[in-house]
């Protein structure tokens, strides 16, 4: 696996980006590479003094960029007019075969934009979609689209049942996964046109165990493993669950505190696991599924335990040979006429 990572890129880089990419190191076999693409002047200093061996330093190049991507740059414009970008210049990278996974926590519109510019879509594949693992009091659940495609078409929705299953078969370990469509009801009738067009498709396709529509209360309950939305509501809900559960945890340990502090010791292991058990930062990132290569989206907050997870994530869906796969259910699937 070769590793691109763009040091630049987020609210935390570039110090701990570069961290993450070390503490990966453990991570690494074979022919394994991480190439760390931004400025020389910081990355060749930080790698000669991390306190990596001869042997690790040997598996990381790096690749000099004199521009950057902002997080509040606009998108499309950001990537054609930044050439030497960070972000550029890892997807330019993965278009050339030089590198089998890209890795930012930087500005997700021009992560997006540069992954379907340079790398392209995969064959059958009509748009990408930005898949995340939501972490659930009954476990894992796959969440798509949740960002990359805010006004999708019914097909699109069809064909992120399809790339979300087969991640959480490879990521969540998740066998013949149960997916739904996000709605206002249960019923077939309820929905917008998009949603009620998608329903049928997705009732049609046998390659789908498709379990038919979900409501928002059912993203916690375990009905289903896969569930697929827009990307406008699915950041939405994204960003509301971290509120939620961070708040939930602020005021429960809150109120032990206040109201039973001779039990804080005894339940600090207790909410320790709990909370560890929601971190977002455990599952890496959220890969853009669809695009000829894997494409990783980290949270603009990433501290380098994401990075680290995101480069094994990473490592995980080129061992699996995630694409292929996504590639052969697609061609065997009901084909589906362009709208």
């Amino acid at each position: 696996m070769r590793a691109v990572v763009d040091v630049m890129g987020g609210d935390k880089a570039p110090g701990e980006i570069l961290k993450g990419c070390w503490e990966a190191a453990l991570l690494l076999d074979g022919d394994d590479r991480i190439i760390l693409v931004g400025d020389e002047k910081i990355t060749r200093p930080a790698l000669e003094s991390s306190s990596l061996t001869p042997d690790q330093k040997s598996r990381y190049v790096i690749v000099h960029t004199t521009q950057v991507i902002e997080m509040d740059d606009p998108p499309v414009e950001s990537v054609r007019s930044k050439p030497d970008s960070s972000i550029a210049v890892m997807c330019k990278l993965a278009s050339k075969k030089e590198a089998d996974v890209v890795i930012s926590a930087g500005n997700t519109g021009a992560c997006v934009a540069a992954s379907q510019l340079r790398m392209r879509t995969l064959p059958g594949v009509s748009r990408p979609g930005i898949a995340t693992v939501v972490p659930t009091p009954r476990g894992p659940l796959v969440l798509c689209d949740v960002g990359a495609n805010v006004t999708p078409k019914a097909k699109h929705l069809m064909q992120y049942a399809v790339m979300a299953g087969a991640y959480a078969e490879v990521v969540c370990g998740k066998t013949n996964p149960r997916v739904g469509l996000l709605s206002v009801g249960e019923e077939d009738a309820k929905g917008n046109p998009v949603v009620k067009q998608a329903v049928k498709m997705l009732r049609d396709e046998p390659l789908i165990n498709f379990i038919g529509n979900v409501e928002g209360r059912d993203l916690t309950r375990g009905t289903a493993d896969v569930i697929v939305t827009d990307g406008f509501v699915g950041n939405v809900i994204l960003k509301l669950m971290e509120g939620v559960t961070q708040g939930l945890f602020e005021q429960l340990i809150g109120e032990v505190v206040s109201n039973a502090p001779q039990v804080v010791d005894q339940v600090k292991p207790v909410m320790k696991k709990l909370i560890a058990s929601y971190d977002w930062q455990e599952y890496g990132g959220a890969p853009l599924l669809g695009v000829d290569g894997y494409s990783i989206i980290c949270h603009g907050r990433s501290e380098a335990k994401a990075i680290k997870n995101a480069i094994r994530v990473g490592k995980q869906l080129v061992t699996s040979n995630l694409n292929q796969r996504i590639v052969d259910v697609i061609e065997r699937s009901i084909p589906v006429a362009e709208e």
